[in-house]
């Protein structure tokens, strides 16, 4: 199988930011080792420059209900779906924030929901062919018999609302084109098969009704 690749069978020949605004973008030309032995030509890639982000589901294991929110999406404004999107809870983080921080922080503000229960569920990254975009997953546990509404920060310009459907409701709609993107996808499927787990946590938690 050879050896795995590391970060040092990259050379960075040179990288500079060419666009800066929320966002941005770097302009990178680089060469790397090749499988077969030998380095590669030197070449350019176009890198979003987007960072650590955190994405959690809300689940109530005791009503059997899960959270979501609702908001316009400009990346899916030419789909042939609505372009409002139903998501988990998600958000960027800042320099030297910790993840959990991030995520009781969004929690609030997209939801204004605290979670009782945060557990971990994975990190992945969202397109690394040309992003460095690396999410956090969580399912955040908590009582959502009195939950929804309508959130966000005027300022940054959100309207989000805050749902509350009933886990077989959510589950059933799975792979039918109600969730379309993958931090969703992979929070439902995970709760999907821990479910129990989760119900076990928050009992022992204390937090049983």
């Amino acid at each position: 199988m050879g050896r795995q690749f590391i970060k040092s069978d990259v050379e960075i020949h040179e990288r500079e930011r060419v666009y800066q605004r929320f966002f941005a973008i770097e302009k990178i030309s680089l060469r790397h080792r090749l499988f077969n032995g030998g380095w590669s030509g030197v070449f350019t890639r176009e890198l979003f420059v987007r960072g650590p982000a955190v994405a959690a589901v809300l689940y109530d294991p005791v009503n059997q209900l899960i959270g979501l929110v609702e908001q316009f999406r400009i990346g899916i404004y030419d789909s042939e779906s609505s372009p409002w999107c139903k998501e988990v809870v998600a958000g960027i983080s800042e320099p030297n924030e910790l993840d959990d921080d991030v995520i009781i922080r969004e929690l609030q503000e997209e939801a204004g929901v605290i979670p009782e229960v945060l557990h971990k569920i994975c990190h992945y990254y969202s397109s690394p062919g040309g992003t460095n975009e690396r999410l956090t997953l969580y399912c955040a546990l908590a009582d959502l018999s009195q939950a929804g509404g309508i959130f966000g920060l005027p300022q940054e310009n959100e309207d989000i609302k805050m749902l509350v459907l009933k886990e077989d409701d959510v589950f059933q709609g799975l792979y039918h084109g109600e969730y379309s993107n993958a931090a969703t996808l992979i929070c439902l499927q995970w709760l999907m098969m821990n479910k129990t787990a989760m119900q076990e946590r928050y009992r022992c938690a204390g937090n049983n009704q």
